[in-house]
């Protein structure tokens, strides 16, 4: 009996198991929003110490690290241990118009909220258009020079 077999198919499989696992083994869930006029990023951190949190910025590169320690005593023996523990690091690539050096963070019931701040150049803004105070009139003169238009 003949059986068929594709090999992208095979990849593909591998590679949804690979992401399947990587979510499942701790990844670092986010939401991003815009408010206004900056956006907010939130991401699940539990169970994370916040004095291991490391948030920092390069050229436009957005990098998030925490770490989730194994609490265990020298005595345990684990029945079920489901619970990622270790580094985790979170990279994102932000746009232009973010004022990067204003970024605000803050850790509360296990989610870190990120404030970025748009900057300013960024920012929609009215131009006012220079215009003389008066309305602009025709004054009488000679015809010379001036063509007439018949239809």
């Amino acid at each position: 009996m003949a059986t068929y077999w594709d090999p992208f198919q095979e990849m593909d499989r591998l590679f949804s198991s690979f992401a399947g696992n990587a979510r499942q083994s701790g990844g670092m869930p986010m939401d991003l929003f815009r408010t206004g006029d900056h956006y907010v990023l939130s991401m699940d951190l539990p169970g994370v110490d916040p004095g291991t949190i490391d948030v920092s910025v390069e050229d436009r590169t957005l990098t998030v690290r925490a770490e989730r320690s194994q609490r265990s005593g020298d005595d345990a023996q684990w029945l079920v241990r489901e619970r990622p523990t270790g580094t985790f690091a979170r990279q994102l690539t932000v746009g232009r118009g973010l004022a990067l050096d204003s970024i605000s963070a803050s850790y509360a019931d296990g989610v870190l909220s990120l404030t970025i701040p748009v900057s300013e150049d960024a920012k929609p803004r009215k131009i006012d258009v220079a215009h003389t105070a008066g309305p602009t009139t025709i004054g009488e003169g000679s015809a010379e020079g001036r063509q007439t238009i018949e239809s």
